[in-house]
């Protein structure tokens, strides 16, 4: 039997009517490559289309497209997406509305290796979590590795991608959740309460939660650690810490 995870593919639109029929479309293009310094009113129409529907847009020189180019015909605009039908903030806060649960969500701080975010989907899904934010600048999104990587939980967890993860809490705030963050200077996780609506945010591989995230959290979550190494990867920290979750919760 074929597994779900074969099915998330990341695609390449290629030329500049394909490319602005995949946003008419309303494809979910992660990256969009434009020659640098081209100016015509059809290439100006497809990155009005890019800013409309928050692409990462960058500008690059013609060995470069001609590098990314499978067919050799790009006319100067290459399109990344994937084949993966990302979710909404608010589907997830249904999902959990529907079920008549806490809402439970993951925000990912930043994480840009695939298998740390397939790994933490698939802690997302298994401990009970309602979906996974991602950022869309400066995070790996659903990659097939990401989808090998998740064991297919993506098959069955919500992930939404939004512009700007510090403005999203403040509105996820807004709708009842607190939220914590894992960081190695914080308050042990034992110490903290945190039952009820949840936002459970994992940082970066080598930085951590960025500040400006750090700021909007209600709780710094830290693992006890006893060995001489004093660091956890990415995606072990949310499994720890999305178990405490859990056990909290069972405790009702």
């Amino acid at each position: 039997m074929e597994n779900k995870d074969t099915q998330v593919n990341e695609s390449v639109i290629e030329g500049r009517n394909p490319v602005l029929e995949g946003f008419r479309a309303g494809k979910t293009i992660d990256k969009l490559y434009v020659l640098d310094g081209c100016t015509d009113s059809a290439v100006r129409t497809i990155i009005r289309e890019a800013r409309k529907h928050d692409s990462i847009l960058e500008f690059v020189p013609k060995e470069r497209l001609d590098l990314l180019s499978s067919t050799g015909h790009h006319q100067g605009v290459i399109a990344k997406c994937a084949a993966y039908a990302y979710s909404t903030v608010e589907e997830m806060l249904e999902k959990a509305r529907s079920k008549g649960e806490d809402p439970f969500l993951i925000l990912c701080d930043e994480i840009e290796d695939p298998h740390n975010l397939g790994a933490i989907i698939r802690t997302a899904n298994i401990a009970g979590a309602h979906g996974v934010i991602i950022p869309k600048r400066r995070s790996v999104g659903i990659t097939p590795t990401v989808a090998k990587s998740s064991a297919g939980a993506v098959s069955y967890t919500p992930v939404a991608k939004v512009t700007n993860l510090s403005k999203t809490i403040e509105d996820l705030k807004k709708e009842g959740l607190w939220f914590a963050c894992a960081d190695m200077d914080g308050s042990p996780m034992y110490d903290l309460d945190l039952r009820g609506p949840l936002g459970l945010i994992v940082g970066n591989e080598g930085n951590g939660v960025s500040r400006l995230v750090k700021e909007k959290c209600d709780y710094i979550a830290s693992v006890p650690m006893f060995g001489e190494i004093n660091s956890l990867n990415a995606s072990v920290a949310c499994g720890i810490l999305a178990y405490e979750v859990v056990r909290q919760r069972l405790k009702k």
